[in-house]
């Protein structure tokens, strides 16, 4: 069992007062951490590593040293002003307040008992983006207001996701929303169908959470409508006045009538990172697109 935070505390403030035994050996560093990964989250990132650190002298180790920085989506590059973000004595961290759609990079540290800090974990960036749990879409002969869903509509041009801009369920008539739900009579089946012409979407298999869907892929994109399987993942293109942005669905029930899903929106022009991924990669050029106004 690890030892008590107030503990952890105690030895870390003898630490700083210099009130060490000048006959003790001071040992090592401990091991960088590693594996670090994250979660997207709506405002949040969840941060997460290998409890290496720790395993390797649990009488030594105090706490993990989590920082952040900026991220340059362009560049692949982090910036180089890095701010504390907090302590923990677990493998794992949660980053909120954050703004959805701005990137930001992070990394992981290891303090002993000797006030040395180890070298850094691997770093990774992450960005938070919007999502909704449980969402009801029919199909549009059976309900046509509630068959046509639509991720964001910047409506003031702010590239924020405000309140009321964001999982839109509508008539798609208009022809504004992203894609909508129809039926096969033949055979009861349920089709998601690409409607706004800035649209184009493919099947991104099998996953067991939302969470399992990571980097938007480069290519693989069409108009062509997609079965609509349970547990089956897909990722929208989404080219708009707003930009190129990236939606994900995660499909959980498919009735006669209805089907019911989860889904996410990136925000951050041009940023393909969707949900869950572990280690630092740069993100790939999107090249030029072509704006299509809602």
């Amino acid at each position: 069992m690890r030892a008590p935070f107030a503990t952890m505390l105690a030895a870390a403030g003898l630490v700083a007062l210099g009130c060490n035994n000048n006959t003790t050996a001071v040992g090592p560093p401990l091991p960088a951490p590693a594996d670090l990964a994250s979660v997207s989250l709506n405002q949040a990132v969840d941060l997460y590593w290998t409890d290496n650190a720790y395993a390797s002298a649990p009488s030594r180790f105090v706490w993990y040293r989590i920082y952040s920085t900026s991220y340059d989506l362009n560049h692949g590059v982090c910036g180089t002003s890095w701010a504390l973000e907090g302590a923990t004595v677990a493998p794992e961290f949660l980053v909120g307040a954050l703004t959805n759609g701005e990137p930001q990079c992070y990394g992981v540290t290891a303090l002993d008992t000797d006030g040395i800090e180890s070298a850094w974990s691997p770093l990774q960036q992450d960005t938070p983006r919007p999502d909704a749990r449980n969402v009801v879409l029919y199909a549009s002969a059976t309900k046509a207001d509630s068959s046509g869903f639509l991720f964001w509509d910047d409506v003031n041009g702010n590239g924020a996701g405000d309140a009321g801009e964001l999982g839109l369920i509508e008539n798609p008539s208009g022809g504004i929303v992203d894609f909508k739900i129809d039926r096969n009579n033949a055979d009861s089946t349920l089709w998601i169908v690409p409607v706004f012409s800035g649209d184009s979407l493919l099947e991104y298999g099998t996953v067991d959470d939302l969470t399992s869907i990571d980097f938007a892929p480069a290519t693989g994109y069409s108009r062509d409508s997609l079965q609509a399987f349970p547990e089956d993942g897909y990722v929208f293109k989404i080219v708009d006045a707003s930009g190129l942005h990236y939606g994900a669905l995660r499909v959980t029930h498919v009735g006669r009538r209805y089907l019911i899903l989860d889904w996410s929106v990136q925000t951050g022009a041009g940023n393909p990172e969707l949900e869950l991924r572990g280690g630092l990669l740069a993100a790939k050029p999107t090249g030029s697109v072509v704006a299509v106004p809602r």
